[in-house]
């Protein structure tokens, strides 16, 4: 039922999901552009609505009664961000607790405006075996979903070029439009 009320709700807003469930159990979907707080609502809504469960990292600090509750429900990584470098590591070590393990990121790491992206997601897929998929958020099309897999190099910011590049052709346009660079 709750897979129903997400998908019509996501009609509602005007937005169309594209593809369907990541074909692999581990996998990083790459989210692209993230301008806004409304790139999580629209992806929650299209990634439960095809049966998925999408889990995203968000600073512990949200996991407050009762919006804890709430984000845990919804699949949701509380992570400890004063520990720095080890991020990447809270998620590889959550990862490996399922089978079934599908993770929404976004390299850019901010919703402002940035040209330099983050590997972690690299360093994540390396260490768990994950394949990465393009995912996007289009506000200008007002599609949601993910196309294809990228196949990773030994080379992040070879990589990272990659997807900018990919991310250019394609056109995506954010909800702040000018809050998204895939300029090197």
């Amino acid at each position: 039922m709750w897979k129903w009320i997400c998908g019509r709700l996501l009609k509602l807003m005007g937005w169309t999901g594209v593809s369907g469930l990541m074909p692999d159990n581990k996998a990083i979907i790459i989210g692209v552009p993230h301008t806004s707080a409304w790139d999580f609502v629209y992806s929650y809504l299209y990634y439960t609505s095809v049966g998925g469960v999408a889990r995203v990292i968000i600073k512990k600090e949200f996991y407050f009664w009762p919006l804890g509750f709430f984000l845990r429900k919804m699949g949701t990584i509380p992570v400890d961000r004063s520990k720095g470098s080890t991020v990447v590591k809270q998620v590889i070590d959550e990862m490996a607790k399922y089978e079934v393990f599908h993770l929404a990121i976004t390299p850019e790491g901010t919703r402002k405006k940035t040209t330099r992206w983050k590997a972690g997601f690299h360093t994540i897929a390396k260490a768990t075996g994950a394949k990465v998929y393009l995912g996007f958020f289009d506000h200008g099309r007002k599609q949601v979903g993910w196309l294809e897999k990228f196949e990773l190099t030994d080379d992040p910011k070879e990589d990272i070029k990659r997807m900018k590049a990919y991310y250019r052709e394609r056109g995506v346009i954010g909800k702040f439009p000018e809050l998204f660079s895939a300029e090197e």
